[in-house]
Parts: C-alpha cells; structure tokens; sequence
C-alpha cells in the first residue's frame, strides 16, 4: 500500500513523495489511518521507523489549510528533537500553506514571540518554554485540535514530566492526543491515563538493544590523545561513510575542521545551523559529497540516513538510551554496520551503564601502531584485544579492523 492509498491529502502525499520515500512503514501503516479517523494513539516504536511521518503526515492532512491560531501542538523533550520535528513538518507540507513554529529555552523570546504573533498552524516545543509563553497568555491554544506528547520516557528522565502536566491541564478538553514513548513505567503510565482517551494502542519492533547487524567496540584512550585516535581510525578503517558524534555544537565544528585538514570531505550539523544549512549537510551526506557528518544528537533520532558504515561515537552519549539510538544510524535494513566509541578513564560508569542497558559486554580494542599514552583503561593486567592493521576488512566475527578507506 503506497502514501496515496492511505487517505492522505494529495499536498501531503506530494510532499513526502517528493522527498523520496515510497513505501510507508509498519509504524505509518498502522497509525495514519488511526489518526485519520481521528481516534486517540499510544504509539511505540523504536528509532528508525517513521514515527514523525506516522503522526506528521495525518495532522497535516486534517489541518487543511492555514488559519491564523494554533491547532497543533507537538511536545519534545529536547531542543534538538524540536528542530528535527519541525523541519519535518515543514518538508512533508512544503505544497500546503500550513505554517509551524518552533518554541525552546537557551535562546531569546523575541523571535518565537513574532512568529506566534503572525499566527501559525503547528507550535512545536519543549516544555519549559511554551509554560514561559502560556504564563504570559501568549499562545492562544483555545482552537487547539492536536496534541503529540513525544518521547516521553525522555521526557520523564529529564524530570518535564510535572511540566507536561501543567501543560495539558490549560489545553481543550476536546483534543485528539497522540502518546509516543518507547518505555511505560508507572509514572508515564499515569500521564498516558490523564492525557488520551480511550486510545488505540500501536506497538512497532519495540526493542532496548541495537540490530543485531551492528557491531561495537570501545577504544580506550587518554583525553589528550581522543583527536589523535579518532584520525588513526579513520586512516585505517575501510568505510562508505562515516557519522561522528560529539557531545557539544563547537566540539562538532572542532572536529570538522581538524578532520577537513585532513582531507576528508567532512561537514558539521548542529542546532547552531540554520534549517536551510542543516538540509544541505544532511543532503550532501546522503547523496556522497560528503563521506563524513560530524554531528551532535540533533542526528541522533530520526534521521533514516541510508549506507552509514560506521558511527564513531568521539564523546560518549549521556545516557543510555542515547547509545541505542546514536548506532542506530547504521545496521539499518539488516545491513552490518560499525560502532566505535572512544572512551577516558572518566567515561567508566558510563561504558559500564550502556553495557548493562543493552545486556552485552562489548570489546576493548586498541588501534595497532598507534603510540598510546597511559590510561587506567589500559591497564596492562586488563584484557584486551587488538585491531590488526591490514588484511581482510571486515572478520566474520563482526570486527571491522584497519585497511584504507574505500575513496
């Protein structure tokens, strides 16, 4: 069944066309005619498969056309999954005359304050900042016909859930409501009971360990030496193309820059990047101008990014769940992928929390040749194993080891 069977506008399907997707996934199926016939949704799928074109393409169908208050409201916890979900929004209705608005804390209200002034379709926000907005009676949420609580175990880590409350306490009573979240402890479950009504329950894949396809390894390093590692990696790795991950926006712009020196063709995508630099990074990674995207988590959800060999995490993620969903950028479609993480003495709890979560010990490699300095890590009484340095690629035990790139 294509977009077009699904009872889509024809602007919607035109636009998510366009973008080249053809075939809805499992998570569209089911959920775009739910929507559609305006019942309420508790959603769970894992990263990778669709979800903000599971809910996205059937809100903007119903909106319509544009009129000058807000009838969709989405809730995310984090900056960057705001400004992922927005730019979706805008690319799957680029053929309507619907508008959206992006709210979150860290930047000045002046801008969001005009935009919501002009009037917009869809608000897209974090919590804290639309309670600044409501607070200030700024958002007239009167006509609101939409609300879509994202990632909300996230939401729940981050401690917004009493926020989230606050937020849907002040919202019409008659709504349809869309939960996602990919966990259901006891707490979610009580916001799920206080925000949907009688909702259908939709679950994709779920799963808290990565495609069995990819395959891991810890790179223990000191912190003085992570920039040095991470450019012996990639001189003798064998990849198609290569996702970095960093922690911070000038960590990724840092990065970048050394690894251009290099003469790797390499660009950066943070929330520093305007909308319009952001789909040229992400487009030129996709088509092959560039072999490397050095990014923050904005990349980290979401992002269906076909024929990434290899992520390298140079920072390791905060949480767990961010590991899952950071390596999940390769091994897509049952294709074998790579996930290397340089890790310092200071990353221990960390490397021992993600080995629990995903309920797998991951090896310990060290880069052959490579002038290591001292490190805890690498303690000589601790078993480790390490990478040849040439012959054969990939081993059929799953380790990618050091040849030359493919060009």
């Amino acid at each position: 069944m294509g977009f077009n069977e699904l009872g889509l506008s024809d602007a919607v399907v035109h636009g998510v066309q366009s973008m080249g997707f053809v075939d809805p996934t499992p998570i569209q199926l089911r959920a775009i005619p739910v929507i559609l016939s305006g019942k309420d949704l508790m959603g769970s799928a894992q990263t990778g498969t669709g979800k903000t074109a599971a809910f996205g393409l059937p809100i903007l169908s119903k909106l319509g056309t544009h009129q000058p208050q807000p009838r969709c409201l989405v809730l995310e916890p984090t900056r960057e999954l705001a400004m992922q979900v927005e730019t979706a929004f805008r690319d799957y209705g680029r053929f309507s005359d619907l508008t959206c608005t992006l709210l979150y804390g860290g930047v000045g209200y002046g801008k969001q304050r005009e935009e919501l002034q002009r009037g917009t379709d869809i608000i897209v926000a974090t919590p804290g900042r639309l309670l600044d907005f409501m607070e200030q009676n700024e958002v007239p949420l009167g006509g609101l016909e939409f609300l879509v609580l994202d990632e909300v175990d996230r939401m729940l880590d981050m401690g917004f859930l009493p926020q989230v409350r606050r937020v849907i306490q002040k919202l019409p009573k008659n709504r349809q409501t869309l939960f996602f979240s990919a966990t259901m402890p006891g707490e979610i479950e009580s916001l799920a009971k206080f925000a949907v009504n009688d909702p259908e329950k939709i679950e994709i894949g779920i799963r808290m360990s990565p495609a069995e396809t990819i395959t891991h390894a810890f790179y223990p390093v000191a912190m003085d030496q992570k920039y040095e590692l991470l450019s012996g990696l990639m001189e003798k790795t064998n990849f198609d193309c290569v996702l970095v991950f960093c922690r911070t926006k000038d960590g990724a712009d840092r990065i970048a820059r050394q690894l251009k020196k290099e003469n790797h063709s390499v660009v950066a995508l943070h929330s520093n990047r305007t909308q319009r630099e952001r789909e040229e990074a992400l487009e030129g990674f996709k088509n092959g101008r560039y072999e490397v995207l050095v990014a923050t988590d904005i990349a980290a959800r979401g992002l269906d990014i076909a024929g990434v060999s290899h992520v390298i995490n140079y920072d390791i993620p905060g949480h767990p769940e961010d590991y899952v969903h950071r390596i999940g950028r390769t091994g897509r479609a049952q294709a074998v992928g790579d996930a290397f993480t340089l890790v310092t003495a200071e990353d221990l709890a960390m490397i021992e929390s993600i080995e629990r979560f995903i309920g797998m010990k991951i090896p310990r490699l060290q880069l052959d040749g490579f002038d290591y300095k001292y490190t805890t890590l690498l303690d000589p009484t601790a078993t480790h194993v390490k990478a040849r340095a040439a012959g054969g690629g990939r081993h059929r035990s799953g380790y990618s080891f050091g040849i030359k790139r493919r060009r």
